[in-house]
C-alpha cells in the first residue's frame, strides 16, 4: 500500500450504520443489496423457510446465490404467518431501507408495500424493483432475456434476423445498482426533509438506457443503427482477428496518430503512403478491401506476437478470454481485484469486488454468502425476543424449526 493510501475499515465504510432490509430473490434486487452490503451497509437477507430459490439453481444461474449475497445476514422466517410478519414489521422498525423484487401485488398481499410501511415511519426509504415502471406494461412478467427482445438490446447483440441476448444478466445487474444508486441518493435528500421516500428502478426502462445511445444515433442522422456485427464502426480497424495456431485477437487502430504508429510497427509504409487510406473515415469506407489485406497480413503471427507489439506501442488489443480463465489473470490479482470468499457448500473460490477503490483500497468482503438463517437467532434476540420465544417460533414453524447454522463471516 502506498503511503497516501489510506486503508477503508469497516468503521469507515460509507454506508456503515445504515441497516437494509431486504426481500429479493434472483439478481436484481440481490444486486442492490449487494452494492449496499460491499458499501457498508447491514443488510439483512429475509427468506422464506425453504431459503432463495437461487440456493438451488443450475447452469447458468448456479453463481446467483454466492455471488450476489455476500456480506449479508440472512433470516428465514413465514412471512405469511401472523407472528412472522410481527417478526418482521419488528426488523423494518429498525431499519433505514427496505428493498424488494416481487411480483406487483405481492408485498401488497403482505401489508409489506411502501404504502402500508410508511404509516409507520414516514423516514424509511423503500425499493422497489421491477420489470417496468408503473404504465401500461406494469402488469407483465419481465425477466432480463424478455426486455432485451422488446427493448432492442438481442437485437443490437446479434446479427440480422438473429436476435441475441447479451452474455450477462446485465439488465438484472444494472436495475439493481440504480436501485442502489436511488437508494443513496435518498438517504442524502433524507437528511434534509427527514422524510423517506419510494424507490423504483425497472429492467425495461434500464434496457432503454443502455440501447439509448442507438435511438439517439437514429435521431441524429435519421438512419436506423445495425446490429453490432454488421455495423459502420466509427473506426477504420476495430474487430477480431483470426491469426496464426487458430487464435484470435481483438484488435484496434483508432485515429490518424494511432494508423501512424500502426504502420511503423509493423512496416506497413505502403499503406501509411496509401492516398486512398490516408484519414480514418478513408479507411472506414475501404474496409472492404483494407481489413481482408490487412487479416492476410497479420496472419501468420500469433496472438501473443501481436499483443506484445500492440502493448508496447500503446495500440488498444485484447486476447479473447473465457470467464473462467479470469481468475488467473495477473491484473485482478495482483490489484486486489478478486477475493478469496468460502461458498455455501464449504468449498473455497474467489469473488470479483465492486470496481471501483475508495481511500485508494477495494471494498472488500466482510461476510461470505450466508447459510440459510445463519443469523437468525441472532436478529431475534436483538430485537427483544427471548431465548424461549424464539425456540417457540421455531416450534411453531414461524421460523427454521432446526436451526444449527453458525453466521458465516470471513476476514479478509
Amino acid at each position: 500500500m502506498r503511503s497516501d493510501e489510506t486503508p477503508v475499515t469497516f468503521q469507515a465504510l460509507p454506508l456503515a450504520g445504515v441497516r437494509v432490509v431486504e426481500f429479493t430473490h434472483m439478481v436484481m434486487g440481490p444486486t442492490c443489496g449487494m452494492v449496499l452490503a460491499d458499501l457498508g451497509a447491514e443488510v439483512i437477507k429475509v427468506e422464506p423457510l425453504v431459503g432463495d430459490s437461487t440456493r438451488r439453481l443450475l447452469g447458468s444461474g448456479a453463481g446467483f446465490y454466492p455471488l450476489f449475497n455476500r456480506n449479508k445476514k440472512s433470516l428465514a422466517v413465514d412471512v405469511k404467518s401472523a407472528k412472522g410478519r410481527e417478526v418482521v414489521l419488528r426488523l423494518i422498525a429498525t431499519a433505514d431501507i427496505v428493498s424488494e423484487n416481487f411480483k406487483l401485488d405481492t408485498m401488497q398481499k403482505l401489508g409489506l408495500d411502501y404504502a402500508s410501511l410508511r404509516r409507520f415511519d414516514e423516514r424509511l426509504i423503500y425499493v422497489s424493483h421491477k420489470g417496468f415502471l408503473p404504465g401500461p406494461y406494469e402488469h407483465r412478467t419481465a425477466l432480463d432475456e424478455v426486455v432485451q427482445m422488446m427493448g432492442g438490446l438481442a437485437y443490437m447483440t446479434g446479427r440480422p434476423g438473429d436476435p441475441l441476448r447479451a452474455g450477462s444478466s446485465v439488465n438484472d445487474i444494472m436495475g439493481g445498482m440504480f436501485g442502489a444508486i436511488g437508494a443513496m441518493a435518498a438517504l442524502m435528500q433524507r437528511q434534509r426533509p427527514g422524510q423517506g421516500q419510494e424507490v423504483q428502478s425497472a429492467l425495461f426502462e434500464n434496457n432503454i438506457f443502455l440501447v439509448a445511445q442507438h435511438m439517439l444515433q437514429f435521431a441524429v442522422t435519421g438512419k436506423a443503427a445495425a446490429p453490432m456485427p454488421e455495423r459502420i464502426s466509427p473506426w477504420g480497424i476495430y474487430d477480431v482477428f483470426s491469426v496464426k495456431n487458430g487464435e484470435q485477437i481483438f484488435l484496434a487502430v483508432v485515429g490518424d496518430t494511432q494508423w501512424k504508429i500502426f504502420c511503423d510497427a509493423f512496416g506497413f509504409a505502403d499503406l501509411f503512403a496509401d492516398a486512398r487510406i490516408a484519414s480514418n473515415n478513408d479507411r472506414v469506407r475501404a474496409r472492404g478491401w483494407l481489413m481482408p489485406l490487412l487479416r492476410e497480413r497479420l496472419a501468420a503471427s500469433t496472438s501473443v506476437e501481436l499483443a506484445a507489439v500492440f502493448e508496447q506501442h500503446g495500440l488498444p488489443f485484447a486476447p479473447i478470454t473465457d470467464p473462467q480463465h479470469l481468475f488467473d489473470d495477473p491484473h485482478l490479482r495482483q490489484t486486489g481485484g478478486l477475493a478469496p470468499m468460502e461458498l455455501p457448500d464449504g468449498r473455497e473460490a474467489s469473488v470479483p469486488l465492486l470496481p471501483i477503490k475508495l481511500g485508494g483500497q477495494r471494498l472488500g468482503l466482510r461476510m461470505n454468502p450466508p447459510q440459510l438463517d445463519a443469523h437468525g437467532t441472532e436478529l431475534l434476540l436483538d430485537l427483544g425476543y427471548s431465548a424461549e420465544e424464539i425456540v417457540q417460533l421455531r416450534r411453531d414453524g414461524v421460523l427454521l424449526p432446526d436451526h444449527g447454522q453458525a453466521a458465516s463471516s470471513c476476514q479478509p
